[in-house]
């Protein structure tokens, strides 16, 4: 169960996270803890799945990079082990199921073209994979998600 100082602690660290060389030394100064209470809370909240990643966001087509979204329609009796096979690829940044024919989704950067189009064919040869579309995003649109804990 979450804790007042997690709570606190989530909510600085999704929009207000210092770039600067010890950045959780400057929340631990926020919160009126030391660094290592920071640390200690931070890696039981990775462990226990209420943080999934923590990282910066960046432009990534400004960087030169491409992304798209992806929809494969996989048979039920493989949906956990092609997510499993999906989600091993470094350039997969998001990967879950929904409902419909096209039941696994997932999003895919890479740093050329020629690199997604391999990765989409290798996904699309897996065993249990009967299709694979690829949306990439014709405009981009903002999106900024804060949680308010």
């Amino acid at each position: 169960m979450l804790t007042t100082f997690d709570k606190e602690l989530l909510n600085i660290i999704q929009t207000r996270l210092p770039i600067e060389p010890r950045p959780f030394a400057k929340v631990a100064e926020w919160l009126d803890v030391d660094e290592a209470t920071v640390l200690e809370r931070l890696s039981w909240l990775k462990d226990h799945s209420y943080i999934r990643r923590l990282g910066a966001f960046f432009d990534s087509a400004c960087l030169g990079y491409v992304s798209t979204l992806a929809a494969v329609k996989v048979r039920a009796a493989c949906i956990e082990a092609v997510a499993e096979a999906i989600n091993a690829y470094p350039g997969v940044t998001h990967n879950y199921e929904r409902e419909g024919e096209y039941n696994l989704w997932f999003t895919l950067l890479t740093s050329e073209q020629a690199e997604q189009d391999r990765t989409l064919a290798a996904i699309s040869s897996l065993p249990g994979v009967d299709g694979l579309i690829s949306l990439p995003a014709t405009e981009k649109y903002k999106v900024s998600v804060e949680f308010n804990l």
